[in-house]
This record gives C-alpha cells, sequence and structure tokens, in this order.
C-alpha cells in the first residue's frame, strides 16, 4: 500500500485519563471490532489489566478509516516500562497526548511527553472525560496548549464515554499525524524492522510485534535478529485487528508480527532489528537490555513446586525479556529465585501472574536494589542480596542508583510534603505553580529511599491527588550499611537488611521488636540482637519457658524443692552453652515478607 495513506500514532496518559476507553471509541467508529464483539477496555487482553484499569501489555491494532490506514500502539503508561514504551514511540509518527479535564496535567504525562519528544513524534494534545460534572475543559486546555507551545484552539476535546470528539480526532489523526518514514517496499529491498514488543505461543513459540521500516517481510525469509546474532524463518506474517491475522506480506512503514518459531528464553529482546540472514543493514539505533532495578526472592510455600515455579518463571521470560532470574537458597525457606524487575509494579505484575496463570502459592521477600561496592582490595562488585554484602572493614567505597523524580501535589500538601522529601533525603531541585494552584516539584533521591513506601505515603499526605514520575540516575556515593540479626548469638541471612547510616537505631529496633512478637520462646532465654559494623545497637531477650518441675511434691523438706530447682538451672545453662534456635517457617514468612504490598 502506497505509504502516504498510512498513519502510526500510539495514545499516551496517565492512569485512569481514559486512554482504554478512547480506544474502544476509535475502533467502533472505524467499524475494527463489530458491535457483538464490543466490551469495554478491548484492547486490554489481561484479567489484571481490567482489573487494575491499567495497560501492562502494549497491543497493536490496525483500523480502516476511509483510504487510509491507521495503526495504534497501545503502551502501558506506568515509568517501570519506560524503555518499552520509548521503542513503541519510535515504532510510530504521532501521539495523541490525553490529559483527564478533571484532574489536569500529572506527572506522568510531563514524562510521556518528553519521551514522545525525544522519539520526534508529532504531538496531537487531547483533553478527555469533557462530559465528566466536574470538567475544566477550557482550563485544562490552556494548560495542554501552553505545555506543547501551540494555541488552547487546537487542543481537542473528547469523551470516552459518549464518542463526543471522535470524528474530530480521526480527522485530525489523518491531517496532523505525517505518514511513516523508511523506505518503500521496491523489489528486491532488503527489510528491516523494529522490535517493540513480542509474545509467546506454546505450538508457534516467540511472535514478534514490529514496525517495519525498509523493504518487504514475506512467510518463509531467512532472517535473524541483529542484536542476539540468531537466524530463524519467518512462519508467518500477519497483521493485528486486534486478533492476528495472516497477511501475505508486511510491508515498509506497517506494523504486523512474525512468528519465529523460537522456543528459548532470553533470546528476543524489544529494541532489538529484524533483518535478512546475511544482509547489509545494520541495526536500528537505541537498542539496550533492560536493567533490572529491583531485586526480590520469590519462594514456593512447598518445595515439591519448585520445578514449577522455575518452569513458570521461565515461560514468563520468554514474553518478558525484562524479567531476570537465578537460583539462590535460603535456610528454613529453602530453595528459590533471585528475581531482578524494572519497578515495584513490575515485580507485583508478575508475582501475581505466577499466582493466578500456575497456580502457585509464593512467599516474595521484601524488595531492595542492587549496590555498587569498591573493596579495599580495589574489586569492583555488585551486590544484589544484602546477605553478600561485605563486612564493613573490606568496603572502601559504596554507590547506590538515584532517581530524578516529578511530583505534582495540591498547594496544601506542599508543607507536610517537605518533611516527607527530607526524611528520604531527597534535594530539590525545582518548583513550578499551575494556574489552578498545585504545585510542581522536580526531586533528586536515593532510589533505595524512593522504595521506601515514598509513594505511598505521598498519596496518605495529598488524600490521594498527588502524582508522581521518576527516571533512573547514575549511581552516587552511598552512606549505607550492613544490619545483621542475631538470634542466640547466631546471625540470621534472611534477616540481613542494607540501611541508611541514619537510620540505623530505627530500622534496628523495628527489626528486633518485630522478631521478639512472632519468635516462639525457646527452653532458655533467648537473645535477640542488631548488629552493625561489629556493634550491637539493638537487643531484647525472649524469656524462657518454664517447666513446674516441683508441681509433683507434696510437701516435705524445702532442700527437695531446691534441690529439683538448681538441677534445672544447670540443665538450662548447659543448654544455653550449645544453643541453636531452630526458627519456623511462619517466622521467616513474616520477617521476610514485604508487609507493604
Amino acid at each position: 500500500m502506497n505509504q502516504s495513506f498510512i498513519r502510526n500514532f500510539s495514545i499516551v496518559a496517565h492512569i485512569d485519563h481514559g486512554k482504554s476507553t478512547l480506544a474502544d471509541r476509535l475502533l467502533e467508529r472505524t467499524g475494527t471490532i463489530p458491535v457483538r464483539k464490543m466490551r469495554d477496555q478491548v484492547l486490554d487482553r489481561m484479567d489484571l489489566e481490567r482489573e487494575r484499569g491499567i495497560t501492562i501489555k502494549m497491543q497493536p491494532v490496525r483500523m480502516q478509516y476511509g483510504n487510509y490506514i491507521l495503526n495504534l500502539i497501545d503502551t502501558p503508561g506506568h515509568i517501570d516500562f519506560s524503555y518499552e514504551v520509548s521503542r513503541a514511540l519510535h515504532a510510530v509518527e504521532g501521539v495523541l497526548l490525553l490529559v483527564d479535564s478533571t484532574q489536569g496535567i500529572q506527572a506522568q504525562t510531563l514524562t510521556t511527553l518528553a519521551a514522545a519528544q525525544t522519539q520526534g513524534c508529532t504531538i496531537i494534545p487531547i483533553v478527555s472525560k469533557i462530559d465528566a460534572p466536574a470538567a475544566r475543559v477550557e482550563e485544562v486546555k490552556a494548560e495542554l496548549a501552553k505545555l506543547v507551545h501551540i494555541a488552547p484552539e487546537e487542543v481537542l476535546a473528547v469523551s470516552g464515554k459518549t464518542g463526543a470528539g471522535v470524528d474530530e480526532l480521526l480527522e485530525a489523526i489523518v491531517n496532523r499525524v505525517p505518514p511513516p518514514r523508511g523506505s518503500s517496499p521496491a523489489t528486491g529491498e532488503e527489510p528491516r524492522g523494529l522490535i517493540f514488543d513480542f509474545s509467546y505461543s506454546t505450538h508457534r513459540g516467540v511472535v514478534v510485534y514490529l514496525r517495519v521500516f525498509d523493504g518487504m517481510f514475506k512467510k518463509g525469509q531467512s532472517l535473524s535478529f541483529r542484536a542476539a546474532g540468531k537466524n530463524f524463518t519467518a512462519l508467518e506474517v500477519g497483521i493485528f485487528t486486534p486478533e492476528e491475522i495472516p497477511a501475505d506480506s508486511l510491508s515498509a512503514g506497517g506494523i504486523g508480527y512474525i512468528v519465529t518459531g523460537i522456543k528459548e528464553p532470553g533470546i528476543v529482546a524489544v529494541g532489538d532489528t529484524i533483518g535478512k540472514t546475511g544482509g547489509s543493514l545494520g541495526a536500528l539505533e537505541g537498542y539496550e537490555r533492560p536493567r533490572p532495578v529491583v531485586w526480590a526472592s520469590v519462594y514456593p510455600e512447598s518445595q515439591d513446586d519448585l520445578p514449577l515455579l522455575r518452569q513458570s518463571l521461565g515461560r514468563l521470560r520468554l514474553s518478558d525479556s525484562s524479567l531476570s532470574f537465578e537460583e539462590e537458597s535460603s535456610g528454613v525457606l529453602g530453595r528459590g529465585f533471585r528475581c531482578g524487575f524494572l519497578g515495584l509494579l513490575h515485580l507485583e505484575i508478575i508475582t501475581e501472574r505466577l499466582k493466578r496463570e500456575f497456580n502457585l502459592a509464593l512467599i516474595v521477600t521484601i524488595p531492595t536494589i542492587s549496590y555498587v561496592v569498591t573493596k579495599t582490595n580495589g574489586i569492583r562488585e555488585t551486590i544484589y542480596t544484602p546477605a553478600k554484602f561485605p563486612e564493613h572493614g573490606d568496603i572502601m567505597k559504596i554507590e547506590e542508583p538515584w532517581a530524578k523524580v516529578i511530583i505534582i501535589t495540591p498547594a496544601d500538601s506542599v508543607s507536610i510534603l517537605i518533611q516527607l522529601l527530607y526524611e528520604h533525603e531527597a534535594q530539590t531541585l525545582a518548583t513550578e505553580t499551575y494556574e489552578d494552584g498545585r504545585i510542581e516539584m522536580t526531586v533528586e533521591m536515593p532510589l533505595r529511599e524512593l522504595m521506601r513506601g515514598f509513594f505511598d505515603t505521598l498519596k496518605n499526605i495529598s488524600s490521594g491527588y498527588a502524582s508522581l514520575s521518576y527516571e533512573i540516575l547514575p549511581e552516587r556515593i552511598a552512606d549505607v550499611v550492613r544490619l545483621d540479626i542475631l538470634v542466640a548469638d547466631e546471625p540470621v541471612p534472611a534477616f540481613t537488611r542494607v540501611v541508611a547510616r541514619r537510620r540505623i537505631q530505627e530500622e534496628a529496633e523495628k527489626m528486633v521488636e518485630k522478631l521478639h512478637a512472632n519468635l516462639p520462646r525457646q527452653l532458655f532465654v533467648t537473645k535477640i540482637q542488631a548488629r552493625v559494623q561489629g556493634r550491637i545497637v539493638a537487643s531484647k531477650s525472649l524469656s524462657a519457658m518454664r517447666k513446674d518441675v516441683t508441681g509433683y511434691l507434696y510437701g516435705g523438706d524445702v532442700t527437695r524443692k531446691n534441690k529439683l530447682l538448681d538441677k534445672q538451672k544447670r540443665g538450662k545453662k548447659k543448654l544455653l552453652a550449645r544453643a541453636k534456635v531452630n526458627i519456623p517457617e511462619e517466622v521467616f514468612m513474616k520477617m521476610v515478607q514485604n508487609s507493604d504490598r
């Protein structure tokens, strides 16, 4: 098809700004999905997406509007998936920037707009939910116009619920979004395409979703992944309606899928380039391997389920290359896997999918970040788990990732927010006041502090009105220490934490108190201690169970009673000298599981 009649675009928006509902109306107006098959959030295929009202998995769809082909890529809006979104935005020429007329610009709006502008996309600003009673259409139009430097009358207004303004939007897509960039599918032209997502089928292997930039892809071609260096044969090519429909070919400027037949995890990755085997065209720019920023251990509640957990993680990695895992073992919890995630939402999604799709009962530990430690011998090492943190005498320097955070909050929450930022070691870079009185703050803080319940606290102090987005910054010097928990003078590796030096006492007392409340009493007095750099900073003793050894006596000389009590005392002393506490599994679960989730 002539590329001048193709329009590739994506919708970006903050959570709950009406993105999925607007996509439903576009599919209805173009007749892409018959009325009898239409349902709410039709592009959200997973139950988890529909329940939470968020997009987790990208979903492309091809629509016919008059003589034009409109290719929409519905992308996740959460910052955890920023790299995947950037590749999807590289695959399109236009972006619909959607802002809720009742809420106005949110932090995520600014982040997604910056990503779209970086990719050189044409921006069409849209105010949504104009039918809502609390809609501030003209006010939000003015905000958006100022943000993208256009006149307010150029900002469109739509209602995904009623369909108002959708016809005008379709015309704007045709008239404002430029046709695809790239070569024409001339005869003999070498094919090349960008992978912006992929899925996995048991029978067909990995199915890659791609934007074709050069030439033409057909069934039976010998192709290769440029970054992975893996060759394969195209078993099928096709388009999305949004169901996968086989086609004769995929031409430059188009969006579709290729069935690879590959069933090995870790080969296919978002951002890789597909081209002709042995071809002269190199990889498209911008490819990088997703880097996990949050780590957590995942154990099966029953060790009999370990093989199923291993298989399940492998299956998920076939459709999510950003997930990484390696096997580990930990005392009473047995064997499990140390997993790397893009963020806290990514962690929640993966663990929820393991439970739902594979019927696994799991123990998930508190998420941590990675640290870069330079030892006194000059060796530089990345530490993913607190238990492997070196002793303080072996450390020369510790570095940790930071985050640049954009916060938009009501003005009446600012004073409490400033205190919260201080508690989480944040540095304020800039502030800006919107016309409706809301405050935008740009700050930098350690990633560990952002992961320490910052977002939940922010929502609480702002009564749910604040929004936040962040991007990962390079490592900086960290002032953190390893906190060990000792039970009967023996360290328990599963309880080890890495904490900020300024919060040593608070964290130590909290851990000791929590263990004291959950650990069953022993036959001897049990010391529970927190140790930092060889020094005990918090301690509590768990009293011993006491058996009444004199209960069967019926009077007589008092020396008989004292003799039995002395014997019991000597026995407890002897037991204490070789004491070893067996911590029950349920205590481990209460101590290592993330209570915030």
